[in-house]
């Protein structure tokens, strides 16, 4: 079992690789077993197709990052005012991104490639892991007392247009190609953008 884990895990390595270099879509099954080491038939062992490959990249890819935001909006003792929580629940979310996306580089690179331009299986997969992010924040604005006037959908829309600056930040970072300056700039803007859509958002009543 654990050396059946090892090729796995070299397989998904193998691809993300490959795909610095070229689409899922124009990747060969053949292509990365040769990369791997292994016979194409040892392949099937891990992988029904490379659809298949690249939607546990999509799913290795959120997965860890769905449990850091949600983390980000964790508080043992919540700021006293609404203006506060949402101020530091965007720090503690950029944070997370600076700390995370550079260690999961090529992972966000391949979802920057492939969430527009790749095969649809995985552009779905990435659409829902991004609609399950987008719930889950919705819901926990809800629960801010300030959030009493917005309705679900525009809840949800709040939702979307963060989570959307979220990824494209995080897809910036991973471009940065580790530069520490141009890491700390996105991180500022991304801070100054988030900021300026919750702040704005606290005024927002639904009923209007």
């Amino acid at each position: 079992m654990e050396r059946k884990e090892r090729t796995r895990r070299a397989i998904l390595d193998a691809a993300l690789e490959l795909c610095e270099r070229q689409p899922l879509a124009a990747l060969s099954l053949r292509q990365v077993a040769k990369q791997v080491g292994i016979v194409p038939t040892a392949f099937y062992r891990h992988f029904e197709s490379i659809d298949e490959l690249g939607l546990a990249l999509v799913d290795e890819s959120f997965t860890s990052l769905r449990d850091l935001l949600r983390s980000a909006r964790t508080f043992d003792s919540p700021p006293a005012s609404d203006r506060a929580l949402f101020l530091a629940v965007v720090d503690n979310s950029v944070k997370a991104l600076v700390t995370h996306v550079p260690k999961a580089d090529r992972h966000f690179r391949f979802i920057a490639r492939e969430r527009l331009a790749g095969p649809a299986p995985v552009r779905a997969a990435v659409r829902h892991q991004l609609e399950l992010i987008e719930r889950e924040l919705a819901t926990d604005i809800a629960r801010v007392p300030g959030a009493g006037g917005w309705s679900g959908e525009d809840l949800l829309i709040l939702a979307n247009l963060l989570v959307n600056a979220m990824l494209s930040h995080a897809e910036e970072i991973a471009l940065a190609g580790g530069r520490e300056d141009v890491v700390r700039r996105i991180e500022g803007v991304a801070r100054r953008q988030l900021h300026i859509v919750l702040i704005g958002a606290l005024s927002w009543d639904s009923s209007r």
